[in-house]
């Protein structure tokens, strides 16, 4: 059964046959009837029903003093818990007369539905997330429904809001979970406690497993990838020490399998994992007889991420993780080399290329797929609750290349662990003819010629043919006449002459140039523009005007152990501003304007914006001067700024 019930003595004391035959007066269990079949016509998997008491012990606590007259045990209608969720209770209070539903002051829990419920609900808050419902009303058609949400720890409880406002009616349990899952205070506090736990989990692998800066990020991913396989979930508490390792192998192999990968793909994709099965430290077990370091993280692992990468699908959790590991070392050159794409950045890219549901995206630059898996959150939501179109956008409509073994290993994990049974994924350089050609012509049933790129190229790299630009080029060459793409670029690009320049726009457009804040890539310090890019358009035959913006304020702050972050809930109002203004190619002072340019002419807003002379201050113009002269000695230094290792620099990785 999905469904646990104890039996209702109350329904005993007053048979519902008896208030249907024709009693008057409005009765409650008729309330509890209605609730109690919706509850279970409208289930989440496993969830557990109980009515006036609990059988969890934190509840049962909770709840130890939480009678509505004020003393004794609080026995709300109905608490509905969730195994794959033990954080969150959905409890619910029920009224027969509608004039009971709320008081003026919301403090009569004995009388009123909603100042029952949230009674209950600020008991409850102690130990958890709670989304509580307050009904009144005995007959489906003419029923009084209010919802609150009181997050664990607050002091108050909040109108629970859908896609439409308030939700007023009785909905599925899974849509209640839903809905408070990505409430942007929950996201915000659960990524909170996963950057969090990132910290324990770097100085763990540091101190006590002796794993590399590149080591780091594919054990988490095995093992996020080997939770998945069933054996290996069921079984690896009880492996030996020796064994745990091996499995684990094992388990990423059975699952590269499972979800389809040619031999090719699985013998590239499985070759950097090799080493969990050989080194020394992760199957040793302490000195003082503790369990080995990868038990622990097994463990850890499957508490603390499994969760949120099930959950938050358009979260690039790998990236995440991969961007914590090396901040923690400083940035240095000892790991990877690679600073990871801020995640608001990439959403806010899918937004500018307008994804959706029926593009082709590609990212020749892939890294562990930010930008892929931010174009999937977007075109998911685009197609609603469409499972078909769900799972061809994760067939046929997401294409990467990644040149790096070890960084190819972390896309295909990432994909695999958000449903894509193909992983479109090419590894080799965006420059090698076959993979050209494969992007160029489409690859039979497999994906066709894709129509948006996003890219972060590789920044200073050393070689011929190896500018940020040729990758621009290589990038706009794959896409079908008239796509869009959209690049990340330092801002040398920009303003500094090169033949890749004329080259692009003799056969593609520069549609905008962005300006990006100067520390977007802290600690590294590169200062960045974005450029959009009509594919197959001579620049000459453009119907329109470059748009170049200044987007320097993204609301993010930086702070000591979080790095830039959005402190002060700004970034969401000024994203709707800035896409607005890009999208209706709006031109405001100090903000965005409109140039015709050429391959020798600057391509960014500070050419050629307006300044407002009589809003500047003696500050405003100090401030400006420092920025300037941290520009150009940032410039100077050049190569210095980035890693040099062999991978790659900053990068849309």
């Amino acid at each position: 059964m999905p469904y646990t019930l104890p039996p209702d003595p109350k329904v005993k004391q007053t048979p519902l046959s008896a208030a249907r035959a024709g009693d008057e007066v409005p009765n409650e269990r008729e309330t509890e009837a209605i609730v109690r079949d919706h509850l279970r016509a409208h289930p989440d998997v496993g969830q557990i029903i109980e009515e006036q008491a609990s059988s969890d012990p934190a509840v049962r606590r909770a709840l130890g003093a939480a009678s509505k007259s004020g003393a004794g045990v609080g026995k709300p209608e109905f608490i509905v818990r969730i195994p794959d969720a033990p954080n969150l209770v959905l409890v619910v209070e029920c009224k027969a007369q509608k004039d009971r539903h709320e008081s003026p002051s919301r403090d009569h829990p004995a009388q009123f539905a909603v100042d029952g419920v949230l009674h209950y609900a600020r008991h409850l808050a102690r130990f958890f997330d709670v989304i509580a419902v307050a009904v009144s009303g005995t007959r489906t058609d003419d029923l009084n429904v209010s919802t609150f949400r009181q997050l664990r720890g607050a002091p108050d409880a909040e109108p629970l809001a859908g896609p439409s406002g308030a939700v007023e009616a009785l909905i599925p349990v899974r849509a209640y979970r839903r809905l408070l899952t990505f409430d942007p205070a929950v996201r915000a506090r659960t990524h909170a406690e996963l950057i969090a736990f990132s910290r324990k989990l770097h100085n763990f692998m540091r101190d006590y497993a002796k794993l590399s800066e590149a080591e780091k990020p594919l054990v988490v991913s095995g093992i996020l990838l080997g939770l998945r396989d069933e054996v290996f979930k069921d079984s690896w508490p009880r492996y030996s020490p020796r064994d745990l390792a091996r499995e684990l192998f094992r388990a990423i192999e059975r699952e590269a399998v499972h979800v389809g990968l040619s031999e090719e793909k699985r013998r590239i994709m499985l070759a950097p994992y090799q080493f969990i099965t050989t080194h020394p430290e992760l199957s040793k077990r302490g000195r003082d007889g503790s369990e080995e370091p990868l038990r622990r993280l097994v463990r850890d692992i499957d508490l603390h991420v499994r969760p949120f990468i099930d959950t938050y699908h358009d979260v690039d959790v790998l990236g995440h993780f991969y961007g914590e590991f090396l901040r923690y070392t400083g940035g240095d050159k000892k790991g990877l080399g690679i600073v990871l794409t801020p995640r608001h950045l990439t959403d806010l890219f899918a937004k500018i290329a307008n994804v959706g549901p029926t593009d082709v995206v590609v990212d020749t630059c892939a890294g562990t797929c930010g930008f892929l898996i931010a174009a999937m959150g977007e075109m998911d939501r685009k197609a609603g609750e469409n499972p078909q179109s769900h799972e061809d956008i994760r067939k046929h409509r997401l294409i990467g290349v990644e040149q790096q073994p070890h960084m190819y290993a972390l896309a295909i994990c990432n994909m695999i662990l958000r449903g894509d049974g193909k992983a479109n994924l090419y590894q080799g350089s965006c420059f090698d003819d076959r993979i050209a050609k494969a992007l160029r012509t489409g690859a039979a049933e497999t994906h066709h010629r894709p129509n948006i790129g996003l890219i972060n190229p590789p920044f200073s790299q050393k070689g011929e043919g190896l500018h940020e630009l040729d990758f621009v080029e290589n990038l706009l060459d794959s896409l079908v006449p008239g796509g869009m793409g959209v690049a990340v670029l330092p801002m040398s690009c920009a303003i500094e002459p090169h033949p890749v320049r004329t080259r692009l726009l003799e056969r593609h457009s520069l549609v905008a140039a962005i300006s990006l804040p100067n520390d977007l890539f802290h600690p590294v310090g590169v200062i960045t523009c974005a450029m959009v890019f009509r594919a197959h358009q001579a620049h000459a035959h453009a119907p329109q005007p470059t748009w170049f913006g200044y987007w320097k304020d993204d609301g993010f702050e930086k702070t000591k152990d979080r790095g830039r972050i959005d402190l002060r809930d700004r970034w969401e109002g000024i994203r709707d501003l800035w896409l607005d203004d890009f999208h209706n190619r709006r031109v405001v002072p100090g903000r965005s304007v409109v140039q015709q340019v050429s391959a020798n002419d600057e391509w960014c807003a500070e050419a050629y914006m307006e300044t407002d002379y009589s809003t500047l201050t003696p500050r405003d113009f100090q401030a400006q001067l420092q920025r300037f002269v941290t520009f150009r000695a940032l410039h100077s230094l050049g190569d210095d700024l980035v890693p040099d290792d062999e991978s790659e620099g900053v990068g849309a990785r």
